[in-house]
């Protein structure tokens, strides 16, 4: 039987060479620790009165019947966020991500630019996003829509063009064999095979972005995570614990409901 000492036993450069790494991100680890300031006097502490916190949460409650709706219609809100937000972009993104997949476009100039053009949107995160949008158009769901559809169609764009340049080619190389265009090959060729995807995608997103968008409510664009910092400010912590359980039902069953449609797109059974 032929062996292979060069894989199971290393040279004795590799070795000091992965030592090497090893040693220079344990030092840069280290070294963050105490840039950083870290305490682990502090850290213990702070569980203390993390504990104190959650028993003045206790037990969850909004006080009124008319707060309690109060709070379910900023719910909704963040949902209608969430899904406006996720399915505009990925409908923006989809014709961007033939654009900026190489087997579609190869001129070398479209597809450099607009990938720079994807990843600076995609750098910016959504919270910086919302901070944006509520300068602009001011405080409200609106301002949170915009901020969830400019951090998504970044993302969107550039996962929709990675499923496309993993597709098959032979599908649509049969099609232009057969006398097809170009974008008959696109339409019978690769949409099939990346439309599942996008969709899982897209369903993932938006259980996601339900979260998100509890995150850039706080900072005025709408929903009801501007009801939680507005509580926390005040020191209601009952009504703090009953939004987080609110929030928390809400992305359980989105989770449960995307997982399943996610499984149907792609042709498997959801585990029970």
């Amino acid at each position: 039987m032929q062996r292979h000492p060069a894989i199971f036993h290393p040279s004795p450069a590799r070795r000091i060479r992965a030592g090497l790494i090893i040693a220079l991100l344990v030092g840069l680890f280290g070294y963050g620790l105490v840039v950083l300031d870290f305490d682990p006097a502090r850290l213990v502490s702070g569980i203390g009165k993390l504990g104190h916190f959650l028993w003045f949460m206790l037990p969850p409650s909004t006080g009124t019947w008319a707060k309690f709706f109060v709070y379910l219609h900023a719910l909704a809100e963040t949902v209608a966020i969430a899904f406006l937000g996720t399915f505009t972009a990925a409908i923006l993104a989809l014709p961007v991500g033939f654009l900026v997949a190489k087997n579609i476009v190869p001129n070398v100039v479209i597809h450099f630019l607009s990938r720079r053009i994807v990843d600076t949107i995609r750098g910016v995160d959504e919270l910086i996003w919302a901070l944006i949008w509520v300068g602009v158009v001011g405080l409200g769901p609106f301002a949170g829509v915009l901020a969830l559809l400019c951090s998504n169609f970044g993302l969107f764009s550039k996962l929709f063009s990675e499923a496309i340049e993993a597709a098959d080619r032979k599908a649509s190389e049969g099609i232009a064999s057969s006398g097809g265009g170009k974008l008959h090959g696109i339409r019978f060729g690769i949409l099939p095979q990346v439309l599942p995807i996008f969709g899982s995608q897209v369903l993932y997103f938006f259980e996601s972005n339900t979260r998100s968008a509890t995150i850039i409510g706080i900072v005025g664009a709408g929903g009801i995570g501007l009801h939680l910092a507005e509580q926390i400010r005040v020191l209601e912590y009952q009504h703090v614990s009953a939004l987080i359980l609110m929030i928390l039902v809400t992305v359980a069953i989105i989770d449960q409901v995307s997982t399943r449609l996610r499984f149907a797109l792609i042709g498997e059974r959801a585990a029970p």
